[in-house]
Formats: C-alpha cells, structure tokens, sequence
C-alpha cells in the first residue's frame, strides 16, 4: 500500500508541473499587455515600465517562471497588486467560507444522492424510479444561479425561514454558521446529487443482476443487507470516481454561488481579482485550487485499493 501511494504522488509531480506552467502563462494569456492594463489610460510610459518592471516583465520568460516557482516552493505566492497584502495572507482570510460551504455541499450530496440512486435501481421502471430520476435530469439541467435565486425567493423571501445571504464563522455557534450555508450548499449540490445519483443508479443495476446477489435473496438475506452492503460495496468504485471528479463543479459551481449568496470567499476573491486583473491573486487562486483537485484525484486513487483490493497500478 506504501509503495503504490508513494508512486501515485510521483506521477502527480508532472502533472502539478504543468498546472503551474499553465497558471503562470495566464499573465500572457490574457489579452493585452498586463502592465498597461494594471496602470490605466491615464499613465505615462514611464509608469507602465515601472510597472512592468515591479512585475518582472522585462525578463525572459523562463527566468520569470523559475523565479516565480521558487517563491512558491518557499511558500511565496506574491503580492496583490491593488492591495499590496500577501496573496496567502488573502486566500487564508476567505479559505474558511469556501471550505465550510464545499464541505457541507460534499456531506448533504453523498447523504442525499447514493440513497436515491440505490432506491432507483432497487425500484427500476416504477414510478418512484422515474420520479427520481426526473429530479436528476431537472437538477442537472438548471444552471447553479437559477437554483440559488429561487431558493433565495422563497425559503428566504417569501417563507424567511433562512437568511438570503452573508456568512457565519462557526466560532460564532454551530447554527448560525450552518443557517448560512443550507441554501447555498443546496442550489450547489443540485448538479452533484443528480450526476451522483444517476451513476450510483446505473452502476447499481448492474450489480443487482450478478449472481451473488441472486445466492444472497436465495438465503433469505434482508433488502436492506442486500442493497447497501452487498450490492452497494461492490459498486463503489465508479460512485466513488464520479464523487472525485465531482470535486470540480463544486469548485467551479463555489464561484457563482458566492457570489449570489455574497458569501466572502475564494470565489469572490476570484471575481474581483478578475475584474481588477489582480495577476497574482488569480495565479494564487487558481494554482491553489488546482493542487486540491490533484490531490482529490490522489485521495480517489487510494480510496480504490480500500474499496476493492484487486486494484492495483
């Protein structure tokens, strides 16, 4: 087990190498010329080549990512331009919202849809099978922002019964920081609950035809024991691979939903660095967000072997 998870971490080496190559190239990317950008119509040329030269423009390329990757390796993601505070010292101040709201969102969507994809399949071709997967196709089919403004409008609204928008640090109780975070993480999980419990749906039909299962009514075992140890184990690991690619629209849904819900956190930070074209905060961000993804993937890869043993790279 050692050894496969120490060569699952090499293996991610080249790929978090080329993540950064690519975060780094956003500064050419971008159309235009950073440095005039960043000073404005009303500069001078002499402000635009301070400029440039405060962000290491006027170096070679190669020298600029080597330099800017050693800075990271010592934990260096640079300075906001606009701000002038430290791009760590920012992400850390709106980490705290982004992983609460994600974290809920992961919880609420693995609690709701595995149970409706396993009750779909145990119940295929009945109504309740074609109700839920309804609820699948309608969650998957509406963009996170439609979601969170109806939700907004009448759980907040019209029934109040929650609060429309802000954040709650859970310093200051458990209730009030999760009140804030229920819609948001609701109109986030629709798409995941759906894609989860569709997969879970397919890939539980599957098993239930085996023979195993088959021995296992025959000796008289419960549904329950059939359907969520049996049936359910031996059909983690394509549920549990769609949960880690999963891990990507909650980054790229965390975005949007912030923003609806005015939640202060990396997907906030992300949109105003974007609007200000803050080159260090979006490098910062991005990069950050990209390691988590790697390491997710990573995670999945481990969970596997524990799942099913037989796997082995």
């Amino acid at each position: 087990m050692l050894s496969y998870i120490l060569r699952r971490i090499v293996a991610t080496l080249p790929v978090m190498a080329i993540v950064a190559l690519f975060v780094f190239s956003l500064l050419y990317i971008a159309p235009g010329d950073p440095a005039v950008v960043i000073a404005g119509d009303q500069a001078s040329p002499e402000d635009v080549e301070r400029i440039r030269q405060s962000l290491g423009l006027d170096r070679p390329f190669l020298i600029q990512f080597g330099s800017w990757v050693w800075r990271i390796l010592h934990g260096d993601l640079g300075t906001s331009i606009f701000t002038n505070l430290p791009v760590s010292t920012m992400i850390g101040q709106r980490l705290g919202p982004t992983l609460s709201l994600m974290i809920v969102t992961l919880l609420l969507t693995i609690v709701v849809a595995v149970p409706l994809g396993v009750v779909a399949a145990w119940k295929a071709g009945s109504l309740i099978d074609r109700v839920i997967m309804g609820f699948a196709v309608f969650g998957f089919s509406l963009p996170v922002f439609v979601v969170g403004y109806m939700l907004s409008y009448i759980f907040a609204l019209e029934l109040e019964w929650l609060p429309v928008q802000g954040y709650t640090p859970l310093a200051q109780g458990f209730w009030p920081w999760l009140e804030n975070l229920i819609l948001p993480a609701v109109a986030l999980g629709c798409v995941y609950i759906a894609l989860i419990a569709r997969i879970t749906r397919a890939t539980m039909l599957e098993v239930l035809q085996q023979d195993y299962i088959r021995t296992a009514r025959a000796k008289g075992l419960g549904q329950g024991g059939i359907l969520f140890v049996h049936a359910l184990k031996n059909a983690a690991v394509p549920i549990v691979t769609v949960i880690g690619i999963g891990i990507a629209l909650l980054i790229g849904g965390a975005v949007v939903t912030e923003s609806v819900f005015a939640i202060p956190g990396l997907g906030r930070l992300t949109i105003d660095a974007i609007l200000r074209r803050d080159y260090p905060v979006i490098q910062g961000i991005v990069l950050l967000f990209s390691f988590v993804y790697v390491l997710v993937n990573l995670m999945i890869d481990v969970i596997y072997t524990l799942v099913d043993p037989r796997i082995r790279y």
